[in-house]
């Protein structure tokens, strides 16, 4: 891959003359790249699929190219691409549906908007696989039928789709009504009872990890519950079986149940494994008096899963933050308190509710104000990216606090390019903070070369149209490929330059 040519075709000041060049050297890598350009024109996209087979692909996601460009036996790929985003020739699907290769019989299945005929063809395809892609993504009717498929694999799927109707999920959980499965993928391909080994050393195996049969299927029936409970489709009466169920991930998915009744929340929060009882202290379902009982509930990540329930009352909140580590998030309680609890919250003697309300980017300037004056470094930290800040208050946090917010300050929208400058030069660098200046809108030349000495900012700066051209034009011979290729897709870069590195087409 010349990472170079690659960066080329991204940028955006390439002149037009060297795009038509450009596609005429173009490789794969190229013309992946040249396929997300805005300007490129739909001759361009018809030259560079004739050069590049495989760039017919991206072209086709991208716009541009249509069904009249496409032909389907030379370029089945990009016609499947069409067909998925809904712009396929009619003929297209029904063509695909008889395609000997699986893969591509497969891929059609997950199209929106199949005939009738072809979801047919499709629910009767001999491979499994095929089956089961229509039936995560196919029609209500459809649906209902498939679940009375014999193969798990099919069913598994059905119960993920949520068109499915309501009734044949419960169906599906039950099993009223519903002959038992004949078949899985383990026992389709292996000797009863198996267990598929985690680290299995089979070429080309496509089981899943964990996946088992005994003779009753029990790996994909296991997936299909899970399915189910996370299909908010299902109705929540047949899944509350589940609650005493042996497997732990079942629990957990039903512990997170939107539509889960206050009784079996109640069962779950005495749940003996820890992960079960912190699914459920994130669920808004579950109402003050369990918040209240989960908050005490020292098992590992309640308390923190707790502390994102969207109505967790601030006096629980304030406990919360005090016994575990939340980090410097916007929680949405927080997000959502209102103007008197924002008074109190900034008033604070926690600085740690402090610091929460300072995540919030819609507080009242008087607010705003306060926290950045705030004493407490986390405080002032979370509140740097507050875009309504001025540069004054912004170097005086710096002066305040020094490295503890340079990188928040740095990433302010509004830092103006002088302090910018200052947080770059600052002895010892600050690599966070290089890395923010090195990608701010408002650094400056001399920030920018501050910050080609960090590696990972160097990348960033390699970009940044503010980098003066010729040095630019001296990271395209960067040992970093990243670099180079930044440094080939900056706008800086001279249109002279460009022009020399694009090889005449026949040279290549």
């Amino acid at each position: 891959m010349n990472d170079v040519l690659c960066g080329l075709a991204a940028n955006e000041a390439l002149p037009f003359e060297l795009v038509e060049r450009l596609v005429a050297v173009a490789d794969a890598d190229i013309a992946h790249s040249l396929a997300g350009r805005a300007d490129l024109r739909r001759e361009h996209a018809l030259r560079l699929a004739a050069r590049v087979g495989e760039s017919a692909v991206p072209l086709a996601y991208e716009g541009l190219l249509t069904a009249a460009d496409i032909d389907p036996l030379a370029q089945p790929s990009a016609a499947l691409a069409l067909l998925e985003e809904g712009r396929g020739a009619p003929g297209w699907a029904r063509l695909f549906a008889g395609d000997p290769d699986v893969t591509r019989r497969e891929k059609l299945a997950a199209c929106p908007g199949l005939p009738a005929g072809v979801r047919e063809m499709l629910a009767a395809d001999p491979d499994v696989r095929v089956v089961a892609e229509l039936a995560w993504w196919t029609t209500a009717d459809l649906a209902a039928r498939l679940a009375h498929h014999p193969h798990a694999e099919v069913r598994r799927a059905v119960a993920g789709n949520e068109a499915t109707p309501p009734r044949v999920l419960a169906m599906l959980i039950t099993g009223e009504g519903l002959a038992p499965a004949q078949r899985c993928l383990v026992c389709d391909s292996k000797e009863t009872p198996y267990v598929h080994d985690p680290h299995c050393p089979e070429p080309g195996c496509g089981l899943r990890s964990g996946a088992r049969c005994a003779g009753s299927h029990e790996s994909t029936l296991h997936e299909l519950a899970e399915q189910a409970l996370h299909n908010p489709a299902t109705p929540v009466g047949v899944l509350l079986r589940f609650a005493d169920h042996p497997s732990a991930l079942l629990r957990c998915l039903l512990a997170a149940r939107r539509d889960l009744p206050p009784r079996t929340a109640a069962r779950l929060a005495d749940d003996p494994v820890p992960g079960v009882r912190a699914e459920l202290a994130q669920n808004p379902a579950i109402d003050d008096v369990l918040v209240r009982v989960l908050a005490a509930d020292r098992g590992y990540d309640v308390q923190r899963r707790l502390a994102h329930h969207p109505r967790v009352p601030l006096d629980v909140l304030s406990g919360l933050v005090a016994a575990t580590k939340v980090g410097s998030v916007l929680l949405p309680r927080i997000a959502s308190a209102s103007p008197t609890e924002v008074e109190d919250l900034a008033r604070s003697s926690d600085p740690v509710l402090r610091m929460l309300l300072a995540e919030r980017r819609d507080l009242p300037a008087g607010i705003r104000d306060l926290l950045a004056d705030d004493p407490d470094a986390k405080v002032v930290k979370s509140v740097a990216g507050h875009p309504g800040l001025s540069g004054v208050q912004l170097r005086s946090m710096v002066e305040r606090h020094g490295t503890q917010v340079a990188a928040k300050v740095a990433a302010n929208p509004q830092t103006p390019p002088g302090l910018l400058e200052d947080l770059a030069a600052r002895i010892p660098p600050v690599g966070k903070a290089l890395r923010e200046v090195a990608r701010h809108r408002n650094a400056t030349a001399p920030a920018l070369l501050a910050c080609l000495t960090d590696v990972r900012a160097r990348r960033a700066a390699a970009g940044h149209p503010a980098l003066p051209p010729e040095v630019v034009v001296g990271l395209l011979a960067d040992d970093d490929w990243q670099v180079a290729q930044a440094a080939a897709a900056n706008p800086a870069l001279p249109p002279a330059v460009m022009a020399e590195l694009i090889p005449e087409p026949h040279t290549t």
